[in-house]
């Protein structure tokens, strides 16, 4: 079971992102506020967990938390700013689209950028440890998904139905024959003759 909360005193948001690694499409990050001494029995870090399951917590996080928000930022700008400053911007609007402040915030992994003065905790591998960073991991993963779902009817060569954008075989073999779209990372290695990407 997850633990409820990081510290006690302050109203906490748990923050987390999803599509970092990808080839294609924006990267998205949640925000949420949980309240006090939340537990669920099947809450885990995203990754841990099957779509059909990571939907039905969905539906439980959006019913059950106090605040919640999800935020993007695409391709585009990720290939201007490159990815990890983009993960921190998706994250902070997913923060400033809440309809309360956090006094304190706690995220996923080793790095962050000051969202104002508000104080924060980095937790390596938070999604796991955590009630709140495991429930924004999922609703940025879901709402990922579903978005590249969407581009998956546009661009259907790619399989991002299934890949979500991430580098399989599938997806670099498609970039190779059909070349790449307006949704992809050209800063990133879209292929392995390309230099990898420089953070």
């Amino acid at each position: 079971m997850l633990l409820s909360h990081y510290q006690d005193l302050l109203v906490e948001a748990g923050c987390d992102e999803a599509g970092r690694g990808c080839l294609a499409g924006p990267v998205f990050a949640a925000a949420v506020i949980l309240p006090p001494g939340f537990r669920h029995p099947t809450l885990n870090d995203s990754k841990q967990l099957k779509a059909a399951d990571r939907d039905k917590l969905r539906v439980v996080i959006e019913k059950e938390a106090l605040f919640f928000a999800v935020a993007s930022v695409d391709n585009v700008e990720i290939d201007k700013i490159n990815i990890l400053k983009a993960s921190f911007r998706a994250m902070h609007l997913a923060l400033e689209q809440l309809s309360r402040q956090p006094e304190f915030i706690i995220v996923d992994g080793n790095r962050f950028y000051n969202y104002g003065s508000t104080p924060h905790a980095c937790i390596i591998q938070g999604d796991g440890k955590y009630a709140s960073i495991a429930a924004a991991s999922i609703l940025a993963k879901t709402y990922r998904d579903e978005y590249m779902q969407q581009l998956h009817a546009v661009y259907p060569h790619f399989g991002w139905n299934d890949n979500k954008g991430y580098p399989t075989k599938q997806h670099r073999d498609a970039i190779r024959e059909f070349g790449d779209t307006p949704y992809h990372r050209k800063t990133f290695r879209l292929l392995p003759e390309q230099l990898e990407l420089e953070l």
